[in-house]
């Protein structure tokens, strides 16, 4: 695994991270906007952006004092492909299955 995807594996591990993703595949939003769907600090909230940030998975526009967020989704990739290669092997095997059960059927 290179030191990027480390670090892309590393931003998503945690369940806020993750929902910032999700609130931002909506558009961007300033961080106070953003903060609004925790109970946690606004500090708090900005590290956690920081983490993705740093991951390359969101990126950071300054506007006037407000800093707002956007979703970076290409850096997703190596969850995406770390993903199909478990679809592949469960693709296998329900197919295999599948075989298994048409020959017993025909039996």
């Amino acid at each position: 695994m290179t030191p990027n995807q480390s670090e892309v594996f590393g931003a998503i591990s945690h369940p806020a991270r993750r929902q910032m993703l999700d609130l931002l595949m909506h558009g961007d939003h300033p961080v106070n906007e953003l903060a609004a769907n925790f109970e946690m600090s606004r500090p708090a909230v900005s590290q956690h952006l920081r983490v993705l940030l740093d991951a390359g998975l969101v990126t950071e526009q300054r506007h006037g004092r407000e800093r707002r967020y956007r979703l970076a989704p290409k850096q997703l990739a190596p969850v995406r492909d770390w993903i199909a290669h478990y679809e592949r092997f469960w693709d296998d095997h329900f197919s295999r299955l599948a075989r298994h059960l048409e020959r017993g059927a025909e039996q």
